[in-house]
């Protein structure tokens, strides 16, 4: 007979009902469970430092995201063709797009070329191209379709429709984080969230250790920054007590349950809190920095997120997600001239300042930077008039800068008008097995078990872009 005692666990349901023959259905699934837990360490510290599978060039991330999409032929990938056709028609036909488009549209900004590389760099990034000896521009970006929600999920996690893990949960995963006091993986946003939220930094059926953390920097008191920071209503050694107590109540309940990863992330995440009051304080707080420093970054916004990111860096953060604010900022379907300059002017002093304050304190060897948004912008202007551009996935730059990337150098090209890839195209997938190579992993062995499946975060597909890496 099956008991309705409601404080029964469904290994012991099993047991008591139908003779025990559950039990026989459930050992598979036990199996696989065993599997998992023999490779994740999540029952010891799930943010205790690991080593890669090989030496690694870099050991942390940073990822500068231009939410929206930057136009390419507007930056790092001059067309001077746009100018001879300029209100009209291309000579072939224009790719599908999202939205009506109609004839080219030259660039409202100027390039010129940049240190010894001799790269040509727009305007809009002329501070930034101060370091462009330092870069590797990727001309040929290719993703997969031309909308906003698909791209930013495809570009965080690798696949555009189901629930995966983003790239910071993976690599946390791997490598743990060098501070037990901080969150291993920080997501930074201005003013709310960007498109499909949280999504964008999730660890899906990694651990919830692994996902990120979001701090709004819009912000600039600490108790703003991060909800909850203090605790007002009891001192540190009365909360130590609580948490103590909360902690032996909840391994009781973990060990009726099988050690279930969900509920093991839950009380690391208690602790993790509680020792966050002291660091986090201190880390977020750049009034610490010396005043000249500050305003060589800027006191706006984006030179407060990567001064806090630097600061962040120091203490051991292991993956830093900088978003360039709620929504979608850089989604310029008109008035692109104004806009693009307005989001690039905060962004080009931050950015320059932060490299160099890298090298300064030799931080950039050690640390990738990646800059890029989740696609580009056509070459041809979207209807009605010449003022905007619409999404393009056919072909888009990003580049990438710091630990083990070659400095001064341009992989791949657009067509001459910048629609689509049409040399060394790098998809996605190819980014982020090279991302994974940087920091010491080989993309198709740093996997997890999970449903039966090794998972990993490239799926079934990339490649290393070794001509990007020294």
């Amino acid at each position: 007979m099956v008991t309705t005692d409601p404080f029964l666990t469904r290994r012991q349901l099993l047991q008591r009902g139908g003779m025990g023959f559950g039990l026989l259905g459930l050992a598979g699934l036990m199996r696989d469970q065993g599997e998992l837990a023999a490779q994740s360490p999540v029952n010891v510290n799930p943010l205790a430092p690991r080593r890669p599978h090989f030496r690694a060039s870099a050991k942390q991330v940073v990822h500068l995201f231009m939410n929206g999409g930057p136009s390419h032929v507007d930056t790092f990938d001059p067309k001077p063709l746009l100018d001879q056709y300029h209100g009209r028609e291309l000579p072939r036909p224009n790719l599908r797009t999202e939205r009506k488009t109609g004839a080219a549209m030259r660039s409202p900004f100027v390039f010129r070329r940049f240190g010894q590389s001799g790269i040509p760099v727009s305007e809009l990034f002329q501070r930034t191209a101060a370091h462009i000896d330092d870069i590797a521009v990727i001309r040929s970006m290719v993703a997969d379709v031309p909308n906003h929600e698909p791209s930013l999920m495809l570009m965080n996690t690798c696949d555009s429709r189901l629930p995966r893990p983003s790239m910071g949960a993976w690599l946390t995963y791997g490598l743990g984080s060098e501070n037990q006091n901080l969150p291993g993986f920080i997501a930074m946003c201005p003013g709310g969230y960007p498109i499909v939220a949280t999504q964008n930094w999730r660890s899906a059926f990694l651990p919830g250790a692994y996902q990120g953390t979001y701090v709004d920097t819009q912000h600039t008191a600490i108790d703003r920054l991060i909800e909850n920071i203090r605790n007002t209503s009891m001192d540190a050694v009365e909360q130590r007590h609580q948490l103590d107590l909360v902690r032996r109540l909840n391994e009781r309940h973990l060990q009726a349950r099988q050690n279930d990863s969900l509920l093991e992330a839950r009380l690391q995440s208690f602790e993790l809190a509680y020792r966050m009051q002291a660091e986090a304080t201190d880390a977020f707080d750049v009034n610490r920095e010396p005043l000249a420093l500050r305003e060589r970054y800027g006191t706006h916004v984006h030179g407060r997120q990567l001064l806090i990111t630097r600061r962040l860096l120091e203490r051991g953060v292991r993956f830093i997600q900088v978003w360039s604010g709620a929504g979608q900022p850089w989604d310029n379907h008109d008035g692109l001239e104004t806009q693009h300059r307005i989001l690039a002017r905060t962004w080009d002093q931050a950015i320059s300042a932060f490299l160099q304050d890298l090298k300064d304190r030799g931080l950039f060897e050690t640390t990738l930077v990646i800059w890029g948004g989740e696609f580009g912008r056509t070459p041809v202007a979207e209807l009605p008039q010449l003022s905007g551009r619409d999404h393009n996935h056919y072909g888009f730059s990003m580049w990438l800068a710091g630990g083990g990337v070659k400095g001064g150098i341009v992989h791949g090209a657009t067509d001459e008008f910048g629609f689509a890839a049409a040399e060394d195209p790098v998809h996605v997938h190819d980014l982020h097995a090279t991302i994974l190579h940087v920091m010491g992993f080989d993309h198709e062995r740093l996997t997890y078990r999970y449903a039966g499946r090794d998972f990993r975060l490239t799926d079934v597909h990339g490649r290393v872009v070794r001509e990007l890496l020294r």
